[in-house]
């Protein structure tokens, strides 16, 4: 039997990121190729080698939604990993040839607690959604089940939880940002002042802001209000002085290395810390919630407040959460035999008709989604002006 041909698209920074460590997982003698399609949400080059950085693959092509469509149709690979957002997921699944298919693949590149509804709809094709942790595992397969979906839920640790070898100085505190909490700017400045006190306090460590993306840069989810830029305005009101943080993208694991404390409101990275065996903190003063999409550290020991941020006061992860999240043993994990099964499945033609269930409430929702993914980023940008400007009148 010819080994499995994969072809794995991704379409941010945080989903490539997963997407390369996923096809590092799989079987050393299995044919694997990535690719980028682009969007408005496409990572720049800079971003793309941060995401790589660690993992055994090139740089990815860039290809048009309708290019994927052509190179499963033109190559036939047995399994096609969609590691994208939702409303991508959904527009390249129904893009895809539906008789005779591959083994379509997608999952969640962080934390999914608690499991959304909304993430397994918009995945209603995939035969094989990936999650990380057995909570995610039981919750997901309940929400499967209520919507009556065939698709199934297998779990992996997180693919980049692989530290670089920690550097001989730990001289840096890294604050990762997170796009979409706290989504006041007034918070934003809250933690960027506690991180300015640790700063005087230390002047040992160099306190580092690690962004997702640089202003001029895409994401995954939005960011209103960025950090650089309210810091930026903060010292030209002279409320801080400017030089005091450093702000920088480059691959986590690189900054990692070197860290000797690690804080987040919530991140995946906080998992990438403790697996670095990096102390950390996890702010609780904005609240502990699925809103702030931090609900899952409770009890882990590491929520922490914005005082003993500017102490420079960190934490230890306690074990046995950490064992019941996302640090399980390897040997329990279930997504390369579901994987195994549903290659048989397709060789012998038993893989089941895509569900393409609802999402979008707006009947002009897909379109647009499709449309993101048809144009241009600069063209779309600029219909979606277009579009705003019109509904306003």
């Amino acid at each position: 039997m010819t080994a499995p041909r994969v072809l794995a698209v991704a379409d941010s920074d945080s989903y490539l990121k997963w997407t390369a460590g996923l096809l590092d997982h799989m079987p050393a003698g299995w044919s694997r190729t990535l690719a980028v399609v682009r969007s408005p949400i496409a990572p720049s080059a800079e971003q793309i080698r941060s995401a790589l950085n660690g993992t055994a693959a090139g740089t990815p092509d860039v290809l048009t939604a309708r290019g994927v469509a052509q190179r499963v149709r033109r190559e036939r690979p047995d399994v096609v990993v969609l590691g994208c957002t939702g409303p991508v997921v959904k527009v390249l699944s129904r893009m895809l040839p539906a008789a005779d298919r591959p083994v379509l693949v997608s999952g969640l590149p962080g934390i999914s607690v608690p499991a959304s509804e909304r993430a397994w709809v918009f995945r209603s094709a995939v035969d094989l959604f990936v999650v990380h942790s057995r909570r995610e595992v039981a919750e997901f397969t309940e929400i499967a089940a209520r919507l009556g979906l065939p698709g199934r839920v297998g779990f992996t640790r997180l693919p980049f939880l692989e530290p670089a070898p920690p550097a001989e100085v730990r001289d840096r505190v890294v604050f990762a940002t997170q796009a979409k909490v706290p989504a006041a700017p007034a918070d934003r400045e809250r933690i960027l002042l506690a991180l300015a006190g640790l700063a005087e306090l230390r002047p040992d460590l160099r306190v580092v802001v690690k962004l997702r993306a640089l202003a001029d840069e895409q994401q995954t989810h939005r960011e209103d209000h960025h950090y650089q830029v309210l810091w930026r305005r903060m010292a030209q009101a002279g409320r801080v002085r400017e030089d005091a943080l450093h702000f920088d993208a480059g691959p986590m694991r690189e900054h990692l290395a070197r860290a000797a404390g690690f804080v987040t409101v919530s991140s995946t990275a906080a998992l990438e810390a403790i697996a670095a065996g990096v102390p950390l903190l996890v702010l609780s003063d904005f609240g502990v919630n699925a809103e702030m999409i931090n609900l899952v550290f409770e009890g882990s020991g590491c929520l922490g407040t914005l005082a003993e941020l500017t102490e420079g006061t960190f934490k230890t992860p306690d074990p046995g959460w950490c064992a019941a999240n996302y640090f399980h043993d390897p040997a329990d994990e279930t997504w390369l035999s579901h994987l195994a099964e549903l290659l048989e499945d397709a060789r012998a033609g038993r893989l089941p008709e895509p569900v393409h269930l609802p999402v979008w409430t707006h009947p002009l929702g897909e379109p647009r989604a499709r449309l993101r993914l048809e144009l241009s980023p600069a063209a779309f940008r600029r219909v979606d002006v277009l579009r705003r400007v019109l509904r306003r009148h």
